[in-house]
């Protein structure tokens, strides 16, 4: 089935990992950053993992996975070393509509982790469906470097105009054909000539 594509809004949503080894920790990481509230299960944890805990920016329990680990939570991830265990939780998380991913596992998944570009608010995420992991880094790659870090201040910078253009009594079309005009590649270049010329 052909995927749904979404950015979705974490912030203060429960969400759960179980495992806490290095890839855990890269997906605790993202959940971290988008503001979950993010509970961990597993026996032993990385070291940076356990900084997290003791410093109260994730809830980690040392143990194993427990079905009722799910009640309340908005999604999973299931980034242990079991395959038989990503389907357990698959499974449970199935009857409780709990969304899941299980790493390295698209059969247990309801959604995939894109391989993604960060510039400050912008991003661009590539998927590949499961298919291809490797596919969807070598293009973010090659998007890494055509996307540079100069456009996190123009994002930045079209996100104030467009605040203002909404203050302003005007027609939904005009504000449209400004805002296309705003986000054009010729106001990209001017810019980048004016910040260039402000650096001399």
């Amino acid at each position: 089935m052909p995927l749904f594509a979404a950015f979705l809004k974490l912030a203060g949503r429960r969400c759960l990992v179980v495992g806490a080894g290095p890839v855990a920790q890269e997906k605790i990481e993202s959940l971290l950053r988008a503001g979950a509230k993010i509970s961990v299960v597993a026996p032993a944890a990385t070291p940076r993992v356990q900084a997290w805990a003791r410093a109260g920016k994730i809830r980690w329990q040392k143990r194993r996975f427990r079905s009722n680990d799910l009640a309340g939570m908005f999604l999973v991830v299931a980034a242990t070393a079991s395959p038989k265990l990503h389907g357990e939780i698959f499974q449970q998380a199935r009857r409780r509509g709990v969304l899941c991913n299980s790493v390295d596992d698209p059969a247990h998944c309801d959604f995939y982790y894109g391989a993604v570009v960060r510039r400050g608010d912008l991003q661009i995420a590539i998927s590949t469906g499961g298919h291809s992991p490797a596919l969807a880094q070598r293009l973010r790659k090659k998007l890494e470097k055509q996307v540079g870090a100069e456009y996190q201040r123009f994002v930045a910078r079209l996100g104030a105009a467009r605040e203002k253009l909404f203050a302003k009594p005007i027609s939904a079309a005009r504000r449209k054909e400004l805002l296309h005009a705003l986000a054009s590649e010729m106001s990209f270049q001017k810019f980048l000539r004016r910040r260039r010329a402000s650096k001399k």
